[in-house]
């Protein structure tokens, strides 16, 4: 039913395609030689491309071709900060987001997710914010569990979500709750999760509070920032030859790494009074991305 539901709404993203005319991106030059700055073109997508779904590159060097929306309300969701146009995705995406959300409402005091970023209409880099994000495949997640689902498009860019951290991210605060591990464990536990990302305070907290089958904790990896929301990253769809893969996590429960984390907050290393500058970040040019890239942008 849900793939059927994503097949409804895929059909109806592309009759919107063909009735909006994307900015035109010319063929004059090779992909090899393309020095023009890929955020501008991806950004300025207002809808996918007519073409077969796939995800083509790397979860930060990539795009995706056949890209559908995730519906801006569902009976267990909501997609945030609709302005941004980041509810794009593959259709594997769309099927697990509404798959956990539905999960989230059984739960007592969460009607569902508010989903925020997940890709531009082609994918690809971003005007703003994230790195990653560019295959359809990552989705952010807010912590603030739903009360309501009926928010307004001016309240879905009013609201904001709730940080889980204390101390820098060493710990966890009094707004975290066992629905929370909760839901990042069912998260984490379907095959379809390559990892999830969350501050290091979170994982160490879950360290200590799970019992039984340990094994999703695997999967989720300390990271800087991720206390508002957490970051789930699917694997590459099967078939998609285009797609790269990111290096399956370490074995283990991870729990020790994610304590080094925390450590290292609490007791910062002195810094290295010989560590160079670091070097600022150079933006994405089409050159940079996977030569089907340019037939995304360019396709209908």
């Amino acid at each position: 039913m849900v793939r059927y539901i994503a097949g409804i709404f895929l059909a109806l993203s592309l009759a919107a395609c063909q009735s909006e005319a994307p900015p035109q991106v010319s063929l004059a030059s090779q992909n090899a030689n393309d020095t023009r700055v890929a955020k501008t073109l991806f950004g300025a997508m207002p809808s996918g491309s007519i073409q077969s779904p796939e995800s083509l590159g790397g979860y930060a060097r990539g795009c995706q071709a056949g890209a559908v929306q995730l519906p801006e309300t569902g009976p267990t969701w909501q997609a945030m900060r609709l302005s941004r146009n980041r509810n794009w995705a593959q259709p594997v995406t769309v099927d697990y987001v509404q798959d956990l959300s539905r999960f989230a409402a059984t739960q007592p005091g969460w009607e569902g997710l508010y989903i925020g970023d997940m890709s531009q209409p082609r994918g690809g880099p971003m005007l703003t914010g994230h790195r990653s994000h560019q295959t359809g495949l990552d989705i952010d997640v807010w912590m603030l569990p739903p009360k309501r689902l009926d928010l307004t498009r001016q309240e879905r860019e009013e609201i904001s979500s709730i940080s889980m951290r204390r101390n820098a991210g060493a710990f966890i605060n009094d707004k975290w709750t066992p629905q929370h591990e909760a839901v990042m464990k069912a998260a984490a536990s379907d095959p379809r999760v390559a990892r999830i990302f969350v501050f290091p305070g979170a994982k160490v907290a879950m360290c200590k509070s799970a019992t039984g089958d340990r094994s999703w904790l695997r999967k989720i990896r300390p990271w800087w920032g991720h206390h508002y929301h957490f970051h789930v990253r699917l694997n590459c769809p099967a078939g998609d030859a285009g797609c790269t893969d990111q290096a399956p996590p370490p074995a283990g429960d991870g729990c020790a790494e994610a304590q080094g984390w925390v450590d290292r907050i609490l007791n910062p290393p002195p810094p290295d009074p010989n560590a160079p500058p670091p070097s600022p970040r150079r933006e994405l040019t089409m050159a940079n991305l996977p030569g089907q890239c340019l037939g995304v942008l360019n396709a209908n």
